[in-house]
């Protein structure tokens, strides 16, 4: 690390950085500070019998516009706001990590922003796309769309989008595209301070594109592997001279086929912004979606015998399709609407409101493979043929509301040498749910002469019938408070999380509070150093539920010290970051035994502990050059000790992870517009199960095969671009790509459970040309 940044820091100053980064013309710059409007007659306002001083402030302001300025900015759009400090790769502030845009330099703690810039240079098509080089990050490159998990540090990462958390069900989690989107926040470890019920391992604050006060447009088409037909587009600008409106229309529709035969992806998606500022301390957008998947993807798991170790008939291809032609379908729809609403009273007092309804259905049918068909029992144990894949039918109808509210107050105020921002915060979510699922064993698939279209016997009884409402309230304050160089960062919260859950005629009802909280430091130095040290907890509502006692689950809880230092360097477009850490997460529902304890018996006994170390660099050292790169290490283990798995390895965990990936556009000469990178990303091996020691039968009796371990994969990927606007004034905006992912085309598993893997996606190629103007 200490010899790439050596090597970085000889490059230009970082006002030279940003020249042709990404390989297509920029968007007009955005400012911070709204510019100058017209001057334009005072607003009539209700006459009342008393005004404040800052109500006559506003008035003459209003109709002075150069008192207006001396005495403050006006408010920004939220585009600006969003915006503001990014260059390339690099962003200064994170909206996420403090809900104060904060800059990422002062918060103690783990921050990482993927830039638009980022996105458009990989051409990133998923929520998985998104963090592929992320610090951290880890998950299944697999086909499955449907949810998309990623982890960080032994735990899943919740999706938020625009600082409301995405709820969702069993099978209709919510779907963002990443064209949609002007950047993503990771923030690592536990975060319920400023979130509420939130997984230890972090959030990913997905934030929407926002109408911008620079008229704009951009037509994107593409084509690639699997037959991909793609085309978008993102126009806005002001509606009115005086840029009190603004608008932004963003679209984007796919279809193609998948790795896997016989199956298709298609989508369509549009999402409207507007807008609106009546007065210099007030803004309110209003942000709106809809979408709609009539193909849903590839899902299946394939037997483990096959594709994790040799099958009998050799290996499993990739493309294998083990379903059945007329049961294979999962159509999708999902509307948002909601707002952002801020004013500002005076210099010290802003009030913020952000609102989001959701609404999706999912309407899923699959006939699902499961492992080879056996015969006999313990010793005798051995697949029937190797050949026989063992089947069932699976339906779900899923219909899901969700609301979401996020009241702030923030005073920014000097207390003698310490300068404050306090925010305080009541929030609520609301989740409203219901489905209709059956399953049922059905016919077996011969891998080596499949029969595609057999009559599938449609299951009659429900095997799951179920009506869920979930609330949750929350209160919390936050202070920021500075003294000269040093930062420090508390705060506390309550909760209260209640559940109604009724399926096939049993009823679970949940109650629970919980607080949670945190305090932090760091220091700046002169010379772009900041070490820092936090402490946080959260906790987070498990699994509707039974204990083995007849009492509902209870939060399971997580703690965290995390020690770090991030660097700067002055001048230069560069952000280097290490840390280490300390996290467990407590309450766990665990399988125990043991002496006295009825079989199949479990308990909320459980912790797991994860101790690690994150390293990460982003920037622009050079003009044209773009770079992020990471490794990390995880030490993940169950460490109750009447968990049956105590010392155990968390499955499908990886201990190392490391990525590298570097863009260039060469800035004159006869090349200049041509762009070029590449990246590479490893992931060590992972156990298969919590137990760690999974064995599968084979063809031979009593000769189980050992499937405990993922072996580790190494995979590279590649971009070529021009730009022919550096090079040809009269084609300046049309620009053109071609993306390339696992470029060698490596074929390894990405994922198993005992229930089966799947195989990581293999070469895809993607071929954009986009048009800005």
């Amino acid at each position: 690390m200490l010899a790439l940044g050596a090597l970085l820091l000889s490059g230009s100053p970082v006002e030279a950085q940003n020249a042709g980064q990404s390989g297509a013309s920029p968007l007009p710059p955005v400012t911070v500070d709204a510019p100058t409007r017209p001057q334009r007659a005072a607003p009539q306002r209700r006459a009342t019998a008393s005004r404040s001083g800052a109500s006559q402030r506003r008035d003459r302001q209003a109709a002075n516009p150069s008192a207006q300025s001396q005495s403050r900015p006006a408010t920004v759009s939220t585009a600006e706001r969003v915006n503001a400090g990014t260059n390339g790769f690099v962003a200064s502030r994170a909206s996420g990590a403090t809900k104060t845009d904060a800059p990422i330099m002062s918060t103690p703690g783990s921050v990482a922003v993927i830039t638009r810039s980022e996105m458009d240079v990989r051409q990133a098509q998923s929520i998985r796309d998104l963090l592929r080089y992320a610090p951290g990050i880890y998950f299944s490159n697999d086909t499955d769309f449907r949810f998309q998990p990623v982890k960080a540090r032994g735990f899943d990462v919740e999706q938020y989008l625009d600082g409301l958390r995405l709820q969702g069900g069993p099978f209709g989690t919510p779907r963002v595209d990443p064209y949609l989107l002007e950047r993503a926040e990771l923030i690592t470890g536990p975060a319920s301070i400023l979130y509420g019920a939130a997984s230890p391992g972090g959030i990913l604050n997905l934030v929407s594109k926002r109408p911008t006060e620079n008229p704009f447009g951009e037509v994107q088409l593409q084509t690639g592997t699997f037959d991909r037909i793609q085309g978008a587009f993102d126009v806005g600008g002001p509606v009115d001279k005086d840029k009190t409106l603004l608008y932004r229309v963003t679209g984007i529709g796919l279809g193609a086929n998948t790795q896997v035969d016989n199956i298709g992806e298609e989508k369509y998606a549009i999402a409207p912004a507007w807008t609106w500022r009546p007065d210099i301390d007030t803004t309110i957008t209003f942000l709106t979606s809809y979408r709609q998947d009539p193909k849903g993807g590839a899902f299946a798991l394939l037997p483990i015998q096959g594709t994790l170790v040799p099958g009998t008939y050799g290996q499993i291809p990739r493309n294998f399709f083990a379903g059945d032609f007329n049961y294979e379908s999962l159509k999708y729809k999902q509307a948002t609407i909601g707002y952002e609403f801020e004013h500002r009273f005076d210099d010290i007092f802003t009030v913020r409101q952000n609102v989001r309804y959701l609404h999706n259905e999912v309407n899923y049918i699959e006939v699902q493979p499961g492992a080879f068909t056996t015969t006999g029992a313990g010793p005798t144990l051995r697949l029937a043929d190797g050949r026989t894949i063992a089947r069932s039918y699976f339906s779900t109808n899923e219909n899901l509301n969700t609301f979401a509210a996020d009241n702030q107050l923030q005073a920014k105020f000097n207390m003698g040498p310490l300068q404050h921002t306090v925010l305080a915060g009541f929030d609520y979510q609301r989740f409203d749910f219901n489905n209709l699922a059956r399953y049922a064993p059905t016919n077996t698939l011969n891998i080596l002469t499949p029969n595609y279209t057999q009559n599938i016997a449609v299951p009659t009884s429900a095997f799951q019938n179920m009506d869920q409402h979930l609330e949750q309230r929350g209160v919390y304050v936050q202070d920021e408070a500075k003294l000269g160089k040093l930062t420090v960062l508390g705060g506390i919260r309550y909760d209260w999380a209640e559940g109604n859950t009724l399926n096939l005629g049993t009823r679970v009802l949940n109650n629970d509070e919980k607080s949670s909280g945190r305090i932090g430091a760091i220091y700046n130095f002169d010379v772009g150093v900041a070490p820092y040290v936090s402490y946080s907890t959260s906790f987070q509502p498990t699994s509707v539920g039974l204990l083995s006692n007849g009492q509902p689950y209870k939060p399971t809880i997580g703690e965290q010290v995390e020690a770090g230092v991030k660097y700067q360097p002055v001048g230069y477009n560069l952000i280097f970051t290490a840390a280490v850490y300390d996290l467990k997460q407590q309450n766990v529902v665990s399988a125990i035994a043991g002496p006295g304890i009825p079989p199949n018996s479990n308990a909320q006994v459980g912790e797991v502990t994860s101790r690690g170390f994150e390293g990460s660099v982003v920037g622009s050292p050079l003009p044209g050059l773009s770079l992020r790169g990471q490794y990390s290490y995880l030490d993940n283990r169950i460490a109750a000790p009447l968990d049956v798995n105590y010392g155990k390895v968390l499955a499908n965990t990886p201990m190392h992870t490391a990525s590298l990936w570097a863009n260039y556009v060469v800035q004159n000469g006869p090349a200049v517009g041509f762009g070029f990178g590449g990246g590479v990303r490893y992931m060590s091996e992972m156990y298969t199960t919590n137990a760690n020691n999974l064995t599968v039968p084979t063809i031979v009796a009593n000769s189980p095969a050992l499937a405990n371990i993922i072996p580790a994969s190494t995979t590279f990927d590649a971009a070529l671009s021009y730009d022919f606007g550096m090079r040809f004034n009269e084609l300046k905006g049309l620009s053109a790509a071609l993306n390339v992912n696992n470029v060698f085309d490596r074929s390894y598993v990405s994922v198993c459970t005992a229930g089966g893997c799947r195989w990581a996606v293999g070469r895809t190629v993607l071929a954009t040309m986009t048009y800005r103007w």
